[in-house]
């Protein structure tokens, strides 16, 4: 009685569990998906981008350029005009200076730009113009389009211009070619620009949809989706994180539903056993046998402790393996030390070590902490297998290393011996409490070697049961991870 009603407890509060969970993820909504990279919307905004960016440069280097040839502008403008102006004065002198104003109306209608006489102090003119005004030379306006002669020694000054056509009346009512040219010379760049930003944004925007496109089938739930080609090599990069990231993705669900299924199969044997020995101590009065079911249910709970801890060291090396440390070591010293610590397991057993094929001072490099993980393992798997006899051999091969973990068990068939190495695998005769295991120590090692750039492989042994092969490069620099 005490048995069943712990049993409906514990189902209670299973079903308790899992209607908390359902709750949690019956409130969880995922967001709806937004739309699609829109090509207009991205092409005008790096169109006018890059629109007003040429601008205002060209604005600027106008600007810089102007006032770098300011004063040869001027200069090149005086001597240009200057035969003119001495010209017209000569002209004015042969006239009294009370008919200067009629002359040089009369002057004026024969020139495509406008001629004044006006009083020196009206003029305001820059420092430097002012100067050079006085002293008898000519001064230019600050927009360089007019020009200032002082007629003499008198007090009047000629003025010559503006010379700009826009400036004149005759050609307010049309525009001037200048105008014409320069807004046809805008117009031809803006298109041009246009083109160039087009073919240019196209290739990044089709790339983009592709990617989001793609982003959007892994979110929802297609865990094969991969990038598709690139054309832009901007995104090459991108496009080989995010399929790196996606078959990360797709193995880490793989690995978590095959631990779940793995561990929940793997738990109902010890639980089962543990639930029917509480009953069996609830109705026996024996203190030997009471004694007996305490110590099947410890055994129980070992054999639950190891499944969790092989769980979650295989969870982590498939997660993220850990980062190796290599170091180099003695290797034939350092494999006898890890046999010598496993005889004990292995009492009843002639377990041996050779290491006649190795050069004697051979420097390994491995990881002193996931290696011999990998040994050990291999050596259990061999204790739990083997009659009477376990032969660890070395040899090197080329520029590797190998290691033969020998026993005289049943050995594998030739069908079995690559499957052996996936997770929670185990054959038929191994499924009892004797030999025991749950299929993880083999995958364990095959990991192991594989950040060791390394093998780990399974054949018959030359005593009649399994041989397990390990081997990797005896040095790893220069291999890309």
């Amino acid at each position: 009685m005490t048995g069943n009603s712990n049993g409906s407890s514990a189902g209670r509060a299973s079903n308790g569990g899992g209607h908390k969970l359902l709750a949690i993820f019956g409130r969880y909504k995922p967001a709806p998906w937004r739309g699609h990279y829109s090509l207009s919307k991205l092409f005008f905004n790096v169109y006018l981008l890059a629109a007003s960016s040429f601008i205002v440069i060209a604005l600027f280097a106008d600007f810089v350029i102007s006032t770098a040839i300011r004063g040869v502008t001027e200069d090149y403008m005086s001597r240009f005009m200057r035969g003119t102006i001495v010209l017209i004065e000569d002209e004015l002198f042969r006239h009294p200076r009370a008919e200067w104003p009629t002359a040089v109306k009369a002057i004026d209608e024969k020139f495509a730009y406008r001629l004044d006489i006006v009083e020196r102090w009206t003029l305001r003119l820059e420092q430097k113009q002012a100067e050079r005004l006085d002293s008898g030379d000519m001064a230019v306006s600050p927009d360089g389009d007019i020009l200032y002669h002082r007629l003499k020694e008198t007090s009047q000054v000629l003025v010559v211009g503006p010379l700009s056509p826009r400036a004149n009346a005759e050609y307010h009512g049309s525009l001037s070619m200048e105008l014409r040219i320069r807004l046809l010379t805008w117009t031809v760049i803006g298109v041009v620009l246009a083109i160039a930003v087009w073919f240019f944004v196209r290739p990044f925007w089709r790339d983009l949809e592709a990617m989001r496109q793609t982003a959007r089938a892994l979110g929802d739930g297609q865990l094969d989706a991969r990038a598709p080609r690139i054309r832009s090599s901007a995104f090459d990069l991108l496009a080989e994180t995010f399929d790196g990231m996606a078959e990360r993705i797709q193995r880490l669900i793989a690995t978590q539903k095959e631990l779940s299924s793995a561990i929940s199969h793997e738990l109902r044997t010890p639980i089962a056993r543990m639930r029917f020995e509480l009953e069996m101590i609830s109705e026996t009065d024996e203190s030997s046998e009471r004694d007996r079911l305490r110590r099947m249910m410890e055994d129980d709970l070992d054999e639950l402790d190891g499944l969790i801890d092989s769980s979650l060291t295989y969870a982590r090396f498939e997660r993220e393996p850990p980062e190796l440390h290599l170091s180099p070591v003695e290797f034939s010293p350092w494999l006898e030390e890890e046999v010598e610590s496993m005889r004990i397991l292995g009492r009843r057993l002639d377990l041996t070590v050779d290491t006649r094929a190795v050069p004697e001072g051979l420097q390994v490099e491995l990881d002193r902490k996931s290696m011999p993980y990998a040994i050990t393992n291999l050596l259990r798997n061999a204790i739990k297998y083997a009659r009477s006899r376990i032969e660890v051999s070395a040899e090197l091969i080329d520029d590797r290393i190998a290691i033969h973990v020998d026993d005289d068990g049943c050995g594998i068939p030739p069908e079995e011996r690559e499957r052996v190495f996936s997770a929670f695998t185990r054959l038929d005769s191994s499924r009892d409490r004797s030999t025991g295991g749950y299929g993880l120590g083999l995958a364990i090692a095959r990991q192991v070697l594989e950040q060791h750039h390394g093998l780990a492989s399974a054949d018959e042994a030359p005593l009649g049961g399994a041989r397990f092969t390990l081997s990797w490069p005896v040095t790893q620099s220069g291999i890309n991870s």
